[in-house]
């Protein structure tokens, strides 16, 4: 009998210890940590610091390019603004966006759509893919623009396919979540 209570008891302690390991390349990513390994942008704090941190260190404009970082103002939806590096540019009034804690918490998204809505074309006013809603929906969040990284922009490691992942396609074509295994 009493090696059948063992059993049962080494048996329990294993089952927790497993389901608390996680893989040592699976990460818990915030915006501003993903968005400065990223692009090589040196700005620490939170999203919505970043902005005034460039001034005077990085170029800063309203032009999307490969590379920079779009900063999101702080607002009722995210208090300390949103970080994202931009992957591609499809024309000049929509990116595809990398970036991280956006539609899964902690989990990091790629090639997510975002589409300059403002009325003077200046990127001061966005709506970006959110994966569960499986579209741009309806919120508009708005930006400060665009911060330029100094060289040639950092190359997204944690894209690749050997890190732990669970992967949601939008059936609309808007982008491609990557967060850690549940």
């Amino acid at each position: 009998m009493k090696f059948v209570v063992f059993a049962a008891r080494f048996a329990l302690v294993l089952s927790c210890v497993l389901v608390t390991v996680v893989p040592a390349q699976a990460r818990f990513w915030q915006c501003a940590p993903y968005a400065r390994e990223v692009s090589g942008i040196q700005i620490f704090g939170n999203a919505d610091t970043w902005w005034s941190q460039a001034a005077g260190k990085y170029d800063r404009g309203n032009t999307p390019e490969v590379g920079a970082v779009l900063s999101f103002r702080s607002s009722s939806h995210m208090r300390l603004g949103h970080v994202a590096t931009v992957a591609a540019v499809v024309s000049d009034r929509e990116v595809l966006l990398n970036h991280a804690n956006w539609s899964r918490r902690g989990g990091v998204e790629y090639s997510a759509r975002a589409v300059d809505v403002s009325a003077a074309g200046d990127w001061s006013e966005v709506k970006v893919w959110y994966g569960p809603q499986g579209g741009l929906g309806t919120t508009v969040y708005p930006t400060n623009g665009f911060i330029y990284a100094d060289g040639k922009p950092g190359t997204d490691q944690f894209a690749a396919a050997s890190a732990p992942k669970v992967e949601m396609a939008s059936l609309t074509g808007g982008g491609r979540m990557i967060g850690v295994r549940d």
